[in-house]
């Protein structure tokens, strides 16, 4: 009798293995299928998190190039809407410009997987370094002499964020007229993505930087935490972020799109005129795994975990698990 079920359960055990080793052999299959170009096109803050998980993409799928290519978000975009490039995924640092400048003909779906807060970067060689505060910040900006560096708002999300902490600021301080202080200003520098500052940050061609809190990690560059109230990092005061308003670039020359403030929100699609989808898709399925978000947020980037999205009917199938 003993021996009878010992056979037994070695048969069971046998077909466990079999079954394992065959589910095995069967995920290896099919990340051998997907192979080729993948290009990414990302905002630039999302650069160093996008180059981590494509290293840890790599290995459950090597066959694949992933090129990644970082710019302000609008311009992001751009690349596939009006330069008609072949884009694989697209990172935009605002979800919002995703539907205004994508939707219907590109995308129709956008899933939003990652947040950030605003931060004034600087260095030991700014000038003022050992005053700056949460305090006294936009006060240092407007001394004689200081450079303060920010991203252009048609480009780059950053861009029009700072205008919106700038705008806020004038609220929360009570400093009457802040804005027209700061706004072209012999000081105010402007460059086309908020990364392009961190070079001249630490050349020491700038004082200070509005970065994402990110970016500034992942760069090992001091930083004023702002205040909740104008960093724009809080859904307890989505009400005050929306006094902020800046208008950018739209999708027709001399079109112009409000953008409102509100909480940093990243968001991430796939243009659906792109050739392989299925290539594109087990990119974006990784980045929403736990390996992906784990990776992220190893690098400084804040997740939003579980995603959300703006129709989860709308979703490829292998994606709607990630989604609340």
């Amino acid at each position: 009798m003993k021996t009878v079920w010992k056979s037994k359960w070695l048969f069971v055990l046998m077909f466990f293995f079999v079954l394992a080793v065959t589910a095995g052999w069967s995920i290896q299959a099919k990340a051998d299928e997907i192979a080729g170009k993948l290009p990414v096109f990302i905002a630039g803050s999302l650069t160093v998190p996008f180059k981590a998980v494509t290293k840890e993409y790599n290995k459950q799928y090597p066959n694949v190039e992933v090129l990644i290519e970082g710019a302000g978000s609008a311009t992001t975009i751009r690349k596939v809407t009006e330069l008609k490039r072949e884009g694989g995924v697209i990172g935009s640092a605002d979800y919002k410009i995703v539907p205004k400048l994508m939707f219907p003909d590109y995308a129709d779906w956008y899933i939003i997987f990652a947040s950030n807060q605003m931060v004034l970067c600087y260095t030991d060689k700014s000038k003022f370094a050992k005053q700056v505060n949460v305090d006294n910040w936009y006060q240092i900006l407007q001394k004689k002499g200081v450079t303060y560096g920010r991203s252009d708002p048609d480009q780059d999300p950053c861009g029009y964020r700072t205008l919106m902490v700038w705008q806020l600021a004038e609220k929360h301080y009570g400093a009457s007229g802040l804005f027209g202080k700061l706004y072209g200003a012999k000081g105010d520098t402007m460059r086309a993505k908020s990364v392009d500052l961190i070079a001249l940050l630490q050349s020491g061609d700038l004082d200070y930087a509005f970065e994402y809190s990110s970016v500034a990690k992942q760069h090992g560059l001091k930083y004023v935490q702002l205040p909740e109230k104008i960093n724009l990092s809080s859904t307890k005061h989505e009400a005050f972020y929306a006094q902020a308003k800046v208008s950018i670039k739209g999708k027709k020359p001399g079109e112009k799109i409000e953008m409102t403030g509100e909480p940093i929100l990243y968001a991430v699609t796939i243009p659906q005129n792109y050739p392989d989808q299925k290539k594109a898709l087990s990119f974006v399925e990784f980045l929403l795994g736990e390996k992906g978000i784990t990776t992220l947020e190893a690098t400084g980037q804040d997740s939003v975990c579980p995603a959300l999205a703006n129709d989860k009917n709308k979703l490829p199938e292998v994606l709607k698990k990630y989604v609340q």
